[in-house]
């Protein structure tokens, strides 16, 4: 059957406005992500999953789950992935058929092995606001072929459940849930930096999320994009560098931004406190391989945000319990000194 205008257009990584990127758009990866932070017991568990495409278009699947604190990380490549077209539903089988992972908006389950196991449902979800045309990095979303897109399209929601972290039970009731997508034709970026966080005091219902990196557009390299989110509650700012003027400097010192567009202000620092990373691993889609050690997060670092809108000064707030990454993708030198 012949693929609809719509659909080879999204087929391209693109997007329409008020399109929904949660579903397979069948790019060479599609990461999708998720973070649950309980401040009461200071706890945090991620888990990512990558649907990839390789040299001959055959489908495969990488599963990773970490923890803090503990160090826990565990991680799985599988043949047999499910991937719904629309919204989010996905599925991911073992070479024995054992469902290692099912998710949907309602409920992530996870089974890593006796010591990595998830089984909660999320309630009271605050999602990408209806009023925004465009995604996580504005009007570039409805770009054919670009090689790097990212949309946090859950920006809040209740958890209810639990599991096991290494030798730890995980009580998640009452812990806050946040979820993104990220995807592109090459799988992850030569170079990215990335942050999330809840747990601020001063509002409970506040999410601050970025990222960035290095970008293509075919043949053609793109300045280096940067997008910041911060939500509190329903109420959500999005700012995104080229066109607004935004400084990054992410290295030895920390994460640093700084954005000054025409109504909003908004500086975010972050550092790791003394923390070790956990090191994920990178698929190489078109190999059918991953790569260990490329992605550096940090699950509990130190995150300050302000926000202002004219002089007014909106927000303020301090997160010990935040996601903090730097990133080399697989086709980039070693790691060492740098200063975006």
């Amino acid at each position: 059957m012949r693929a609809t205008m719509p659909a080879r257009y999204r087929a391209t990584g693109a997007d329409p406005p008020w399109g929904d990127p949660r579903g397979y758009h069948g790019v060479g990866m599609e990461g999708y992500f998720w973070r649950i932070t309980e401040p009461r017991l200071g706890v945090v568990v991620v888990v990512l999953v990558a649907v990839n495409r390789d040299a001959a278009g055959g489908t495969w699947g990488m599963l990773a789950m970490a923890a803090h604190p503990g160090g826990l990380v565990r991680d799985a490549m599988v043949d047999r992935v499910t991937v719904a077209p629309a919204g989010l539903g996905l599925r991911l089988h073992g070479d024995d058929g054992r469902s290692v992972l099912e998710a949907d908006d309602e409920r992530l389950r996870v089974d890593l092995g006796h010591d990595a196991r998830l089984d909660v449902a999320f309630a009271d979800p605050t999602p990408w606001p209806r009023r925004f045309v465009f995604g996580g990095i504005g009007p570039a979303q409805a770009i054919p072929g670009l090689s790097q897109y990212w949309h946090p399209y859950l920006l809040g929601a209740r958890v209810r459940g639990g599991g096991v972290a290494g030798p730890r039970p995980l009580a998640l009731d009452g812990a806050t849930a946040y979820a993104e997508k990220n995807w592109g034709a090459g799988g992850h970026p030569p170079e990215w930096w990335w942050g999330q966080a809840h747990g601020f005091a001063e509002r409970p219902d506040a999410c601050v999320a970025f990222a960035g990196g290095r970008a293509r557009l075919g043949p053609l390299a793109l300045p280096r994009a940067t997008s910041i989110v911060v939500a509190l509650g329903g109420d959500v700012v999005r700012v995104v560098a080229p066109p607004v003027p935004l400084r990054v400097a992410v290295g030895a010192d920390g994460w640093r931004l700084r954005a000054r567009g025409a109504r909003y202000r908004v500086d975010v620092e972050g550092h790791a406190g003394g923390t070790e990373p956990h090191l994920l691993p990178v698929p190489v889609p078109a190999e059918r391989r991953r790569r260990e050690g490329l992605s550096a997060m940090h699950l509990a670092g130190t995150l300050h945000v302000r926000l202002r809108r004219g002089r007014r000064l909106v927000f303020a707030g301090t997160s010990r319990l935040a996601g903090l990454e730097r990133g080399l993708g697989p086709l980039s030198p070693a790691p060492g000194p740098r200063e975006p």
